[in-house]
């Protein structure tokens, strides 16, 4: 009760919290209900090509006269599917490295801290150019892209919430007991870095959507017909003159969505830290 309390007062104490959550739950469920509406977002209309907002398209018509706002929503569900599992494979993947390096530190420690420094120091762009050298461009290789190589951060600060945790009384403790490693960081440890974990797991969904329409619109990313918001950008560049719409769109789509789910991350930050005060 206390913690939903807290909520509804962070909530009512800054209204941009509560339009942030409106939001992306009408995004959400506008998403989820896409296949059902029936329009289909590959339908090819000759004669209503480059067509402007009206009340039979709401958002008009793209070069080949397919519907715009179904396209819109169907790119909204591949970017938030990619912005959650890329969320969910890079928060595994940290917090696993980040675990490890902070309980054992020493020799464990340095080797993986550098194997981090590397991959922090190389340019995401070399490596996705390398990988689709390897591995055909698309929805399974955007997530493995993004998920892969943007743990590098939550590694980090899971590994100093580890390097205090591990020095409490009770974590100690525990160790004197004989209880195993496993068991020390699962019960113990674990739930101590888990409010850092959770704020930086809702801000690298925000990164993984901006990262994903960075990757369509350079067409090393979703390819058609399936869309993105990303790939709705890259294709709307011939048309910018014509059809401004069609970048406007996808491009808002993508600005606020991403501002939504960095507020999230503040007010549960916020939440947090009025917690441990």
């Amino acid at each position: 009760m206390t913690e939903i309390k807290q909520i509804r007062s962070q909530l009512l104490s800054s209204p941009i919290f509560l339009i942030s959550l409106i939001f992306l739950a009408i995004l959400l469920i506008l998403t989820l209900l896409a296949p059902i509406i029936p329009i289909d977002p590959n339908a090819v209309d000759v004669s209503n090509m480059s067509k402007p907002p009206s009340l039979q398209h709401i958002f008009g018509t793209d070069e080949i006269g397919r519907d715009y706002f179904i396209r819109v929503l169907h790119g909204g569900r591949v970017s938030l599917l990619v912005g959650l599992l890329a969320m969910i494979t890079a928060t595994m993947i940290g917090t696993i490295v980040g675990l490890i390096s902070g309980y054992f530190g020493g020799i464990v420690d340095n080797i993986l801290m550098r194997c981090v420094d590397i991959l922090s120091a190389i340019p995401w762009l070399i490596l996705v150019i390398v990988l689709s050298v390897f591995l055909k461009p698309g929805l399974t290789t955007v997530i493995i892209v993004i998920g892969g190589f943007s743990w590098m951060r939550i590694a980090r600060l899971i590994r100093a919430e580890t390097l205090s945790a591990k020095e409490r009384e009770y974590v100690i403790y525990a160790q004197f007991l004989g209880e195993n490693w496993v068991s020390t960081i699962g019960k113990h440890i674990l739930p101590s870095v888990l409010p850092t974990l959770i704020v930086a797991a809702s801000t690298s969904i925000s990164s993984a959507i901006m990262t994903e329409s960075a990757l369509s619109f350079l067409g090393m990313g979703i390819q058609q017909p399936m869309a993105s918001w990303g790939s709705l950008l890259q294709n709307a560049q011939s048309s910018l003159q014509k059809s401004p719409y069609m970048a406007i769109v996808p491009g808002v789509c993508v600005v606020l969505t991403i501002y939504a789910f960095n507020n999230i991350g503040d007010m549960i930050k916020s939440i947090i830290q009025r917690e441990e005060v």
